[in-house]
């Protein structure tokens, strides 16, 4: 057989292609009588009717394309379009001009409109402008905090905020006697204190400020400040150090200040004390009162024993860590972070007559038998009012 008749095996009847040898003259000639006419050859590829383009100086026809609205690609693709108007979005790289997969500019407006709506209400657009407004006051620095820290902007719209639900929602507090709360002027607000963490004194600022629109000025221990974040936003909250000094500089200047004389002791006490008042110290507070001539307010607090039941301590590690006490309750440890959860006491709250300091001498302040009295009253007048208290409740839950 001649090598015209030959085509290796695996060329499709291709000469030339899958043997790596070059075909024979025969081949050629069998192979180049068996093309196509020039008429019905295949059109020629881009690159060369681009070559030819050029060559000819002509310009190639520009096909129309359809019109197209600015889309949001979806995930994985770029970027998101701002505008409509494709000269101000070229510097920007923010308008992909294409058909295909995407989200159009104006559905997606309308979506935000609508879910902005369900979550803000109607006055969605006067809240965000609040809120725009708010923010542009702490980047710049506009405005005002006090020489103890104190942020009323801050108070108000996070701090307070956040702890409403809870007091309200959770502990369902009741307050009573608010009306013996000065609505302005230096006053001193004596409490309780009980709860495993201090979570009472959180209500009763929350519940003071609610109930007659100030700020209650809370006197914390040395232990709140030298924590790193809890200090920083003790201070932004209103409270100071429990000294004479701040308390003093707080009541001459009109604040509402509230005290917790029984300090860890109150706090940390078994459940088996409920609702007993530890010692209330040597009467620091009393002192403070008296040399400003401000009234102090007895508070008593029902229902924050029960959140933490307190029913052991683990003073070893207490004493490792540097804190009073580690408590056990019936749900921490056991439980983990879900043992943190307070169970869901029901609260009273109620301030008693307010007790008068104007009417003492100058300098009664000095007088230690004065000072041990006048302590000794308030705590007797708040041991009296939680007795009080828990006779009229039906129960711990309700």
């Amino acid at each position: 057989m001649g090598d015209a008749e030959i085509i290796p095996i695996g060329t499709r009847g291709r000469p030339g292609r899958g043997t790596g040898t070059r075909p024979s003259a025969a081949a050629r000639t069998l192979a180049g009588k068996s093309r196509a006419p020039k008429s019905e050859a295949r059109p020629d590829p881009p690159e060369a009717e681009a070559v030819r383009t050029e060559e000819s100086g002509t310009q190639p026809p520009v096909a129309e394309q359809p019109a197209t609205e600015p889309v949001i690609p979806l995930l994985g693709e770029d970027v998101l379009p701002l505008a409509t108007d494709s000269e101000a979005l070229a510097p920007r790289l923010a308008v992909t001009e294409r058909e295909g997969p995407g989200i159009p500019v104006g559905d997606l407006l309308a979506a935000f409109q609508v879910a902005a709506r369900e979550v803000f209400g109607e006055q969605w657009e006067t809240q965000l402008a609040h809120f725009l407004a708010f923010l542009r006051r702490r980047l710049t620095g506009d405005y005002v905090v006090d020489e103890f820290g104190f942020d009323p902007e801050i108070t108000e719209r996070f701090f307070l905020a956040a702890v409403r639900p809870i007091a309200e929602k959770w502990f369902r507090i009741e307050v009573r006697g608010a009306e013996n709360i000065p609505t302005e002027g230096g006053a001193l607000i004596v409490s309780n204190h009980s709860g495993t963490i201090p979570v009472d004194a959180l209500m009763t600022m929350v519940s003071v400020h609610d109930h007659t629109d100030r700020y209650l000025r809370a006197l914390g221990a040395d232990l709140v400040f030298r924590l790193p974040f809890v200090g920083t936003v003790a201070r932004k909250g209103g409270a100071t150090l429990a000294c004479s000094e701040d308390a003093e500089r707080m009541l001459a200047a009109g604040e509402l200040v509230g005290v917790w004389p029984e300090g860890f002791k109150g706090i940390g006490k078994p459940y088996s004390q409920r609702y007993k008042l530890q010692r209330f110290g040597r009467g620091g507070f009393v002192s403070a009162a008296l040399r400003t001539q401000v009234p102090i307010i007895p508070l008593s607090v029902v229902g924050a024993e029960e959140i933490y039941p307190l029913v052991g301590n683990v003073p070893a590690l207490a004493r490792l860590l540097g804190v009073p006490y580690i408590p056990i309750t019936p749900l921490f440890p056991l439980l983990g972070p879900l043992g943190l959860v307070p169970l869901p006491s029901k609260w009273l709250l109620e301030f008693g007559e307010p007790i008068r300091t104007d009417e003492y001498d100058e300098g009664a302040a000095e007088d230690p038998m004065l000072v041990f009295n006048v302590t000794d009253q308030v705590r007797e007048t708040i041991q009296q009012t939680l007795y009080s208290l828990l006779m009229q409740r039906e129960s711990v839950f309700r």
